[in-house]
């Protein structure tokens, strides 16, 4: 009876071990074929579904940016109206496109849709009409290394928005990222690679893994147009402030040395700072860039299908894949983990709660000052502060990813933004006082987004109205202009059977 067990045991044991290496052979075999082309992709494809004849997985993954269900605490892969939710942001935005539109950002996918229905670009019925010059669209399509390739980039830059409408009909996708000879990754927005000469470096020497973050950090930056360079007169050339450095401050300085502003606020009359998004100069503040982690790592983490080792392209918040994004160093349970980021970022938010109420009435204290007479001496410092408040509570804020890349940098940045937007009303209340307004200075609702827009002098009804007609009317047009002329100048190649 044992010789029997032992005979069963062995007999199983054989089987299971056949199999194993069945299935490893297998794998082998699938993974080996998994990439084998079907086509030929030459210079900058801006089609995605092209080189997702090749990389089927990739491909899929990516596609999956289309999302929209995700919810955290306070962000969102859907719409939400931040206006909405914060109407006082349209004091600190008056006089600028933001104080009319301005909403979560959704995935990659959307970014050509999401560019065309804001309410900033306006509704530019014609080729070289629009408040937007073209260089707005760096960032939004795969189009743009294209176009940048065949008219130049400092060309790109010296047209309106509304001049490349029908060029712009693929989103942020493979070409963006990817050699298409090589797969290597490349950088394709020269602005980052200028940069990084400003600083006195080269890109070119940067690491793969360094590079995992960098062609995420050629859109999700801080940066601003420069249209006084000289040779490249006319355009709106892109920039990053890097030349100082990645902080705050060196950012501030710089732009302070340049007397550069991107708008006057109308209420206060501060020559304003728009902070963009400052995903990268933050996130390299933080644990995760000083422990050697890439962008990558945590919003494209890998993946295994069929024996397939690959990075998943569906780029998103790390708290929607904790298992892949977070468990590959981690070893809390998923609910600490995200507690954990949920608690920074509500402490954080707490800060940038009272710091933006505070500066939407210091604009408008600054507007009564300037009502009862006051000089441009007595004001300056005053429009000083306000100016380095408000830079420094959107460079906190603009990056949405800030509480959890680098909070105690971020708090670090709202507590000085918050002394310094304090000095600045102090100094207004004294000075108020001094011009003979000795009452709190009446204060709109700023619980409405409507009533503060109309405050401000924006029509908002009439202009919606025209942009739901631009939506219907324009875009289809740009759209089918843009396929056909693709229909005629790209052509797809298949590889020939070996």
């Amino acid at each position: 009876m044992k010789n029997w067990i032992i005979f069963i045991v062995t007999v199983i044991a054989v089987f299971l071990l056949a199999l194993l290496a069945y299935t490893i052979m297998d794998r082998r075999a699938e993974a080996r074929f998994a990439y084998q082309p079907k086509v030929e992709i030459e210079g900058i494809e801006p089609r995605d579904s092209i080189w997702g004849l090749n990389y089927p997985r990739q491909y899929q993954s990516y596609r999956k940016t289309a999302d929209t269900t995700y919810r955290g605490l306070y962000t969102t892969s859907g719409f939400e109206d931040v206006l909405d939710k914060q109407p006082e942001l349209v004091i600190l935005w008056a006089g600028y496109a933001f104080s009319k539109d301005y909403n979560q950002p959704r995935g990659h996918a959307h970014a050509l849709t999401d560019i065309r229905a804001t309410a900033r670009i306006g509704s530019p019925w014609d080729k070289g009409e629009g408040p937007m010059p073209s260089t707005c669209w760096t960032c939004k399509s795969t189009d743009v290394p294209r176009l940048m390739d065949e008219i130049g980039v400092t060309e790109f830059y010296s047209h309106k928005l509304s001049d490349f409408g029908s060029e712009m009909i693929n989103p942020i996708g493979c070409a963006d990222c990817h050699d298409s000879e090589t797969m290597n990754l490349t950088i394709t927005r020269p602005a980052l690679v200028e940069a990084f000469e400003a600083m006195g470096k080269n890109i070119n020497d940067v690491s793969h893994q360094e590079m995992r973050s960098l062609v995420c950090a050629q859109c999700h930056v801080e940066y601003y147009f420069d249209k006084t360079l000289p040779g490249k007169e006319g355009a709106a050339y892109l920039k990053f402030p890097w030349q100082g450095g990645l902080t705050v401050e060196a950012m501030e300085k710089y732009y302070d040395n340049i007397d550069f502003a991107d708008w006057v606020h109308p209420l206060s009359r501060t020559p304003m700072i728009k902070a963009q998004h400052p995903d990268y100069e933050i996130f390299s503040m933080g644990v995760h860039a000083k422990r050697g982690v890439s962008c990558a790592d945590c919003h494209m983490p890998y993946k295994t299908e069929g024996g397939q080792k690959f990075t998943d392209h569906h780029i998103g918040s790390p708290l929607a894949n904790v298992e892949n994004s977070c468990f590959v160093c981690h070893r809390e349970k998923k609910e600490d983990l995200i507690s954990d980021v949920y608690e920074r970022q509500r402490k954080i938010k707490e800060g940038t709660g009272y710091l933006q109420i505070q500066l939407a009435k210091a604009h408008i204290e600054a507007k009564k000052a300037w009502d009862l007479g006051a000089t441009e001496a007595q004001m300056e410092d005053i429009l000083t502060k306000i100016r380095h408040a408000q830079w420094r509570w959107d460079f906190s804020v603009a990056s949405h990813g800030a509480a959890f890349h680098a909070p105690l940098e971020t708090s670090r940045m709202v507590s000085s933004a918050t002394g310094k937007v304090q000095e600045a009303r102090i100094a207004l209340t004294r000075l108020l006082a001094e011009l003979g307004q000795t009452e709190p200075v009446e204060m709109p609702d700023l619980g409405s987004k409507e009533v503060l827009q109309r405050y401000i002098g924006l029509d908002m009804p009439e202009e919606l109205e025209t942009k739901e007609r631009f939506l219907q009317e324009v875009i289809p047009h740009w759209i089918k202009e843009g396929k056909e002329r693709e229909a005629k100048t790209l052509s797809v190649k298949e590889v020939s059977s070996r």
